[in-house]
């Protein structure tokens, strides 16, 4: 069951929409759960690899296939087309996790945070309306080049900010890589791993930097959206 396009271009997506789709009980289940449409450029396959999941034998399986193809469906339409819009093909480096997966990686010490932390965002199917959440973490190789020549992390925080409806981020050293989540209430909150370590952005504050000198730190970017895909 997939949404019509509005005009051939532009996605329609229903946060309501419910496919009735059960927890994938065999092969050909889960295939056709990973041809499900979330957005013009994702499909649901795209964020079911998990090298935990993988190494230690462990399925990554919704528990709840509506739900977290939903609450994935905002993330992609809200967040990660227009980042591919903007700066080509993005990088998916954890995308959905199964409840039973993010608890392992968290009691084995493997970057998952708890299941009950408020700011667990790969485990999509955990929550509807106000409680929805769904993230990623993602790298835009287009600019790890430029972080790794020493472009800092934050002039794409502050474009994020800037121009998506993001709910938080949290980049990380290798890729200048980060976690990108979405609620239907964004947070808007800002943290990190590179220097200066710790919170760029508290949720519910104003950025500390006038918009002027955060626009003038990106004003090499690509155009937002620019790129015209056929």
């Amino acid at each position: 069951m997939e949404p019509p396009f509005r005009s051939g271009t532009e996605w329609c997506v229903s946060v309501e929409w419910r496919g009735l789709m059960r927890r994938p009980a065999s092969m050909w289940s889960l295939e056709t759960l990973g041809r499900v449409r979330l957005s013009k450029h994702f499909y649901m396959r795209d964020f079911l690899y998990s090298e935990i999941g993988n190494f230690h034998e462990i399925r990554n399986l919704p528990r709840d296939p509506d739900l977290a193809i939903a609450n994935g469906r905002m993330l992609c339409t809200e967040l990660l087309d227009p980042l591919e819009e903007t700066f080509g093909r993005l990088a998916i480096r954890s995308g959905y996790r199964a409840p039973e997966l993010n608890r392992y990686g968290n009691e084995n010490r493997l970057n998952c945070a708890r299941n009950d932390n408020p700011i667990e965002c790969h485990i999509w199917d955990r929550g509807a309306g106000e409680a929805a959440i769904a993230g990623t973490s993602l790298a835009i190789p287009w600019f790890t080049d430029r972080h790794e020549q020493g472009r800092d992390w934050r002039d794409l925080a502050w474009w994020v900010h800037d121009h998506l409806p993001y709910s938080a981020m949290w980049f990380f050293p290798r890729l200048c890589a980060f976690n990108l989540d979405w609620r239907p209430t964004p947070r808007r909150m800002i943290g990190s791993y590179i220097a200066p370590r710790g919170l760029l952005l508290r949720a519910g504050e104003a950025p500390d930097e006038p918009l002027e000198r955060r626009q003038a730190r990106y004003a090499d970017f690509p155009p937002y959206r620019g790129i015209a895909y056929p």
